[in-house]
C-alpha cells in the first residue's frame, strides 16, 4: 500500500497496483470514527472483504481493466437503527514504492500461511496440549517473523482452550471439547517482524471439533399416548413417536430407527412400527374393545442405523382401543306385565332394562326405547332414565276401562350411535319385549264429546236465541241422564247454558265491537255433574259471526264545486266487517239528475261526483244511494253548491237547504240600515225632481221610468254572471243610465209600453210581464265577464239596487232587492227589503233577469 487517505463517513481512496492477489490487504479504515457502535459491517464489492478492525482483504485476484475502481462499506447499528456509508477508491498505480527492497512480493506457487480448517476430535483423550495445526508465513524466509492469534477460545470464551506458539507457529490445543457445545472455531493469526510490521493479511483460520457418537437419541415425549376406533382395518395410522438426537446432523450418529421392543398384554401383536418414520399403523384386524381396552408398547430408538453397536433409548406408547357401537342392547326380560288405573295421565307404570357390552355412558351404549305396536293413539311413552340406562314406561293419555280392559304393547330397543357390524360378524336382529297393561276399572265422573266443541252465534240473534247443545255422557251408562251443567262464574257472561238439557243461548244482544265481544269468541269452561257428585269438564267455544247489520253512509254531505269543476269524492263507511261492507255500489236515483251529474268510482270505498256538461250555478241536493257487498243500502242527500268562485274560500255563502233560514244579528241590521236606505233615497228623489236638477241629465224617454238613485258596490264572483246587465257610464250610450258625480242609477219596469234599451247595441228591448204572455229578450244585453268587471271595478264598496215599483196601484213601498258586495269580491248580503203585495209579479220579473234572484227572493218573502 503506497498511501493511505480516510477521510471517516466520507470517502476513503487506496493506491494499489494493477493486479492483486487473493487474500492481499488493501488497507485499513478507522471504522471507530465512522460509527462507532457498527455491528454489521459488509462491503458492496463481493471482491474486497472487511474485518473488524476496518482491514480491507481482496476475496479473489483482481485486475484493473481501468485506473479506477470504487465500492462502499456498509455500516450498520441494528439497535439503534443506524447505517454509515464510507465510500472507498482503488486508485492503480505501477509506481509505487516499497518499503525496503526485501519488501518485494514473491510469487509461488503454493504458500503455506493459508492452511486448511484443523480438525480436532471431541472429547479427545490427550495427551495435551496437544498441536492441531501449524501456521507459516513465506516471508519468514527473508524476515524474522512473530506468530500471534485473537479470538475465541484465545483471548475468548472458552478462554485458554487454544494458543500459538510465537516463533513456531503451532497451534495447541489445552483440553478437550465438547461438540454439542463447541461445534467449531474461528481464530485469527498474524504475522509481523519485530519492528511492528505485518507481511502478511491476518489469518482467519477454522478450527472443527469433529464429533463423537457421545450423546443417546431421546423421545420427545416421556409416554406416547394415541387412541384408535375398535375394528379398525389393517394400516389404519394410529400415531407416530419421535425423536431427537444431539450429535452432529447428517450422519450415523444422529440415523435413528425405530423398533416395538413388547407389547402388554403379550398377545397376538395388534400393531406395527415404521423403523425410519416412527409411524404406527394397525396390525391386527380384530382389535375389540371389549376384549381389550389398552395396550402398551415398549418402543426402541436406536442411532447408527440401529446398528447393535449405537446408542439407543427406550419410550412408552399407549393406545386407547375407542369404543364403536358393535354390541346391539338386548331386554332382560322378553315379556313384563303392569297395571295401572283408567284416567290416569303422566304416571309411571313400569320400568324395563337391557344389556349392552359397549362402553357405559357412551353413544354406543346408550339405550333409546321406543314402542313399535299397540300405541297408535298415542297413549303411552318410552323414556331413558341416562342414570341407570333403563327404560320408563308412562301413561301420557287417560286409558278407558270400558273402551279397553288390556292393552299390549310391544317396545324395541336401540342406541343413540348407529351399529357398526364387526369383521366377521353376522348381522343382529333388533331386541323387542312385550308389555301387557292391564287397566282397572274406576267410578269416573261426566266425559263431555267432544271434550273441545266450537259453536257460532250470529251477531244479529236476538236475546235468548239457542245456538246448540253441549251435552257429556256418563262412562258408566253411555248416556246424558241425570247429568247437570254449569258455567262456573267468571267466564263470559253473554251466553248461558241450560241447567238440564244442556242448550246454549244468549244473555245479551251480540256486538263484536263492544266490551269483551271485541275479539269476536270466548272459550268457556262447562262442568257436567252426575247424581254421584262426580265432575267432568268440557270447553265450549263460541264465536260470533259478524252479520249484515249497518248500511253504508256517506259521511259528509255537503260540498262546494268551483267553476273549475274538480269532481268531488265521496266516501261511504260501514259499520260492518267482510263480507258485509266493501266494495261498495254508488248510485243516482233521481233520473232527472242523473242526466247533469255523473259518478264515477274511485275504488271500493270512494267515487268521484262531477256534472256531466255545463250547469247553471246554484245548490244541487243530489240523492245518492250506497249499497254494501251483501246488497243492503242506503240513501245520503248530497248538497252541492256550485259556485263561480276559484277556490271554495272564496265562496262566501254556506249550503243551507231550502227554507231553512236563520236570521242573525248582522242579518237584522243589515235590514234596518235597508230601510233607512231605502227611505234617504226616496226623500232624495223627491227633493230631486222638484229641483229640476235630474231634467238637465235625463233624456225624455227615461224621465217616465220613475229613476231611483241608487250607490253601487264593485261585485263578488258570484255577480260576475252574464244575466245581471251592467250600467255603461259611456257618453255615448243611449238609455236610462244617469250619472250625477260619483253616483250611477238604473231602473228595470215591468209595464207595457215600457222598454230597456240595449247597452251594447243601443236599441230598444222590449220587457214583457210573463202575466200578460210576452216573451222577455235579454240575451242581447248580456255583457261578458270582462266587460262586467270592467264596470264594476271602479265602484267597489257601492250597492246595486234593482227596484221595481207598481204604477197602477202606486204603492208607497217597493219590491227593492239589494246585493253588498265587499272590497273582495265575494257575495256578503242579502235581500234589503221585501214587500209581501204584488209578491208573483216582482218573483216573474226577477226571473227574467237571473233565476238567482228568484231564489233570493223566495227566501225574502218567507222571512
Amino acid at each position: 500500500v503506497l498511501s493511505l487517505c480516510c477521510d471517516a463517513c466520507k470517502k476513503v481512496i487506496f493506491h494499489v497496483p494493477s493486479a492483486l492477489e487473493a487474500g492481499t490487504l488493501v488497507g485499513r479504515v478507522n471504522l471507530n470514527e465512522c460509527l462507532q457502535s457498527a455491528e454489521l459491517i459488509s462491503s458492496s464489492d463481493g471482491s474486497f472483504k472487511v474485518l473488524e478492525d476496518g482491514s480491507v482483504y481482496t476475496t479473489s485476484a483482481v485486475s484493473f481493466s481501468d485506473e479506477k475502481r470504487t465500492f462502499t462499506i456498509l455500516l450498520k447499528d441494528t439497535q439503534g437503527h443506524v447505517e454509515k456509508k464510507i465510500h472507498v477508491s482503488l486508485v492503480a498505480d505501477e509506481k509505487k514504492k516499497t518499503r525496503h527492497a526485501r519488501d518485494t512480493v514473491l510469487k509461488r506457487t503454493k504458500r503455506r500461511w493459508g492452511p486448511i480448517p484443523s480438525v480436532m476430535m471431541e472429547n479427545s483423550l490427550g495427551p495435551f496440549p496437544l498441536q492441531i495445526q501449524q501456521v507459516q508465513s513465506d516471508t519468514a524466509q527473508n524476515y524474522t517473523i512473530y506468530y500471534s492469534a485473537s479470538g475465541p477460545g484465545i483471548d475468548q470464551d472458552p478462554k485458554g482452550l487454544f494458543y500459538i506458539e510465537r516463533e513456531t507457529g503451532n497451534i495447541f490445543a489445552t483440553r478437550a471439547v465438547d461438540r454439542e457445545q463447541y461445534p467449531s472455531f474461528q481464530i485469527i493469526c498474524f504475522a509481523s517482524t519485530p519492528d511492528g510490521y505485518s507481511p502478511e493479511v491476518p489469518l482467519v483460520h477454522t478450527i472443527r471439533i469433529e464429533d463423537d457418537n457421545d450423546n443417546a437419541p431421546y423421545f420427545t415425549q416421556k409416554v406416547f399416548e394415541f387412541c384408535v376406533p375398535e375394528n379398525s382395518k389393517p394400516g389404519v395410522v394410529v400415531g407416530t413417536v419421535t425423536a431427537e438426537d444431539r450429535d452432529e446432523p447428517f450422519t450415523l450418529h444422529t440415523t435413528l430407527k425405530y423398533r416395538i421392543v413388547s407389547q402388554n398384554p403379550p398377545i397376538t401383536p395388534a400393531f406395527s412400527l415404521h423403523g425410519d418414520t416412527g409411524v404406527i399403523t394397525v396390525l391386527s384386524p380384530q382389535l375389540d374393545r371389549e376384549l381389550v381396552s389398552t395396550y402398551t408398547l415398549l418402543i426402541e430408538v436406536r442411532d447408527m442405523e440401529g446398528q447393535p453397536f449405537g446408542l439407543c433409548t427406550t419410550g412408552t406408547a399407549i393406545i386407547k382401543i375407542e369404543d364403536t357401537n358393535d354390541n346391539a342392547p338386548t331386554f332382560k326380560q322378553i315379556q313384563y306385565e303392569t297395571q295401572v288405573e283408567e284416567n290416569r295421565v303422566n304416571v309411571e307404570i313400569l320400568r324395563v332394562s337391557v344389556v349392552d357390552l359397549d362402553e357405559l355412558g357412551g353413544p354406543g351404549s346408550t339405550a333409546v326405547y321406543e314402542i313399535i305396536r299397540g300405541n297408535d293413539d298415542r297413549s303411552f311413552e318410552m323414556k331413558t332414565d341416562r342414570n341407570t340406562n333403563e327404560g320408563i314406561l308412562c301413561v301420557v293419555k287417560g286409558l278407558d276401562y270400558e273402551s279397553a280392559k288390556q292393552r299390549i304393547l310391544v317396545i324395541a330397543v336401540n342406541n343413540e350411535a348407529p351399529y357398526m357390524l364387526a369383521p366377521h360378524s353376522q348381522q343382529v336382529v333388533q331386541s323387542t319385549s312385550t308389555v301387557m297393561v292391564n287397566v282397572l276399572d274406576v267410578d269416573e265422573g261426566p266425559v263431555f264429546k267432544p271434550c273441545f266443541f266450537r259453536m257460532d252465534a250470529n251477531e244479529c240473534d236476538e236475546v235468548g236465541t239457542a245456538i246448540g247443545k253441549y251435552l257429556a255422557e256418563d262412562p258408566e251408562t253411555g248416556n246424558s241422564e241425570g247429568i247437570c251443567y254449569r258455567i262456573p262464574p267468571g267466564q263470559c257472561n253473554w251466553i248461558n247454558i241450560d241447567e238440564k238439557l244442556g242448550e246454549v243461548r244468549t244473555a245479551k244482544v251480540l256486538d263484536r265491537d263492544l266490551g269483551e265481544m271485541k275479539r269476536g269468541q270466548c272459550n268457556i269452561t262447562v262442568l257436567a255433574i252426575d247424581r254421584n257428585g262426580k265432575t267432568g269438564t268440557g270447553t265450549l267455544q263460541v264465536v260470533i259471526q259478524s252479520c249484515n247489520k249497518n248500511y253504508p253512509r256517506i259521511l259528509k254531505t255537503e260540498y262546494i264545486m268551483c267553476r273549475d269543476r274538480k269532481p268531488i269524492c265521496l266516501t261511504a263507511q260501514d259499520g260492518d266487517d267482510a263480507p258485509y261492507s266493501t266494495p261498495f255500489v254508488y248510485r243516482m236515483t233521481d233520473r232527472s239528475l242523473a242526466s247533469s251529474w255523473k259518478i264515477t268510482r274511485h275504488n271500493d270505498v270512494s267515487v268521484y261526483l262531477s256534472p256531466r256538461g255545463d250547469i247553471p250555478f246554484g245548490i244541487y241536493t243530489i240523492p245518492v244511494t250506497v249499497s254494501d257487498n251483501a246488497g243492503k243500502q242506503g240513501v245520503t242527500q248530497i248538497t252541492v253548491n256550485y259556485c263561480d268562485c276559484v277556490t271554495p274560500s272564496d265562496c262566501g255563502r254556506s249550503i243551507r237547504a231550502p227554507g231553512s233560514v236563520t236570521l242573525g244579528v248582522w242579518a237584522i241590521l243589515a235590514m234596518i240600515l235597508g230601510s233607512l236606505l231605502l227611505l234617504l233615497i226616496l226623500i232624495t228623489i223627491c227633493g230631486c225632481c222638484g229641483s229640476g236638477v235630474m231634467h238637465r241629465h235625463v233624456t225624455d224617454d227615461c224621465a217616465n221610468h220613475n229613476l231611483i238613485i241608487s250607490n253601487t258596490e264593485a261585485p263578488g264572483e258570484e255577480v260576475m254572471d252574464h244575466n245581471i246587465i251592467p250600467l255603461q257610464n259611456t257618453a255615448d250610450q243611449v238609455g236610462c243610465g244617469i250619472k250625477t258625480g260619483e253616483q250611477q242609477t238604473f231602473e228595470m219596469v215591468k209595464g207595457r209600453g215600457h222598454t230597456l234599451e240595449s247597452v251594447r247595441g243601443g236599441g230598444h228591448q222590449t220587457l214583457g210581464s210573463v202575466k200578460e204572455g210576452g216573451q222577455p229578450i235579454m240575451d242581447t244585453c248580456r255583457y261578458s265577464y270582462s266587460e262586467w268587471h270592467n264596470f264594476t271595478h271602479p265602484r267597489l264598496g257601492e250597492k246595486v239596487h234593482l227596484c221595481r215599483q207598481d204604477e197602477e196601484q202606486k204603492h208607497s213601498e217597493d219590491y227593492l232587492l239589494s246585493y253588498n258586495y265587499e272590497g273582495k269580491g265575494s257575495l256578503a248580503g242579502s235581500v234589503g227589503c221585501c214587500s209581501d203585495q204584488h209578491e208573483e209579479e216582482a218573483l216573474d220579473f226577477l226571473d227574467q233577469l237571473e233565476p238567482k234572484f228568484r231564489t233570493l227572493a223566495e227566501t225574502c218573502v218567507k222571512r
